[in-house]
């Protein structure tokens, strides 16, 4: 098959995304210094800084205090709050979370939106309702929306199975584009996740990110891109079977990792003996890290975020996963693993889905 050949534009937005990016990243530096960073020339630089300002992503915020020879040079800053983003989280139980996010990151307005054991086409309709509420609500010219489901989601938005929602080869990315007239991507909720780790908390490098919710997934950065898999399904531990006689799954099969580690799994068991909590959530880490132990072994992962409600994702569950793992991996030449609770809260999948549009919208990863 012939390679296709790299159209003027193409090269042109990737120049436009690689600019920015060092504008985001480097803030008062001037179009001198970013040629340095960028290795683009300074006319190919002026130029995209003067197409950047004419948007309103970029605006001049001064002049340089470097003590160069010549005038002085003019520094740029990001406008953060040049465009606003739309933002939903379908992975809670319970309901559905949206919300309107600057540029930075910053949530402006978050709507929440009961589900009341609504599943198929009810949580449709609700997923519906809440993305034009938000729409309504934007006061900038809106960038995107950018949705964290569960389940296996396609590169191109279409749900392929989320069982917890009864959604089967459901087109939510085109269907939400064609009802709000704005871009639209949906991905899987643990895979916006990591993005916002990537984004929003600082971290790099080769990364997982397991998200506790109404199911367990993983987002995985490998050479700072978005693990895929080969039919979409990269990530998918919560249905990996740790024990063939345990409980049935929605997915059909029994003693699925979710079974037992998923945020319903732990309430209900905590709910049931409140004084075994901890216990509870130490053998819960322990299934956790003999899920997590091959692929750790397999790439080499150093880092790895747990996310998930502060109730459960705690010292018990965390030092147990990472006991567990570190039995299971042990090497002379391994060094220790950075094993985390994620610093973002109960956001991260919203700001994770934030980030989604950011990198395909302006290529701000």
């Amino acid at each position: 098959m012939p390679r296709s050949k790299l159209r003027p534009e193409d090269a042109r937005r990737s120049n436009r995304a690689l600019v920015l990016q060092a504008i985001v990243d480097r803030p008062g530096h001037s179009r001198a210094d970013l040629a340095r960073a960028t290795g683009l020339t300074k006319v190919t630089v002026s130029d995209l800084v003067a197409e950047l300002i004419e948007a309103g992503l970029v605006r001049e915020s001064g002049t340089s205090s470097a003590a160069r020879p010549g005038k002085p040079s003019t520094s740029l800053e990001f406008i953060p709050d040049a465009r606003d983003v739309l933002a939903i989280d379908l992975s809670a139980r319970d309901r559905f979370r949206g919300a309107v996010i600057s540029l930075a990151g910053a949530p402006v307005l978050v709507i929440e939106r009961p589900l009341d054991g609504a599943v198929g086409d009810d949580t449709l309709a609700a997923a519906h309702d809440l993305a034009r509420t938000l729409l309504s609500t934007a006061t900038h010219p809106v960038l995107g929306l950018g949705v964290g489901t569960p389940g296996t989601v396609s590169a191109d938005g279409v749900v392929l199975s989320a069982p917890n929602l009864a959604w089967h080869n459901l087109h939510l990315q085109d269907e939400l584009a064609r009802a709000l007239g704005i871009p639209v991507l949906v991905q899987n909720d643990a895979n916006v996740a990591v993005l916002a780790e990537r984004r929003f908390a600082g971290l790099s490098g080769d990364l997982a990110r397991i998200q506790l919710s109404r199911g367990v997934g993983a987002g995985l950065l490998v050479g700072d891109h978005l693990v895929h898999g080969a039919t979409s399904d990269a990530g998918e531990i919560g249905h990996v079977v740790i024990d063939p006689d345990g409980p049935a799954c929605p997915c059909g099969k029994s003693g699925c990792l979710e079974t037992q580690v998923s945020v319903p799994a732990l309430n209900a068991r905590i709910q049931a003996d409140p004084d075994a909590a901890g216990d509870i959530l130490a053998e819960a880490g322990r299934l956790l890290g003999r899920a997590l132990a091959p692929v750790v072994g397999m790439l080499g992962l150093q880092q790895i975020v747990i996310g998930g409600p502060d109730d459960l994702v705690r010292a018990e569950l965390l030092d147990a996963t990472r006991t567990e793992i570190t039995e299971r991996t042990r090497s002379d030449f391994r060094p220790e693993l950075d094993l985390r609770g994620s610093s973002l809260g109960r956001d991260a999948v919203l700001l994770g889905a934030a980030a989604l549009v950011l990198l395909n919208q302006l290529g701000i990863s």
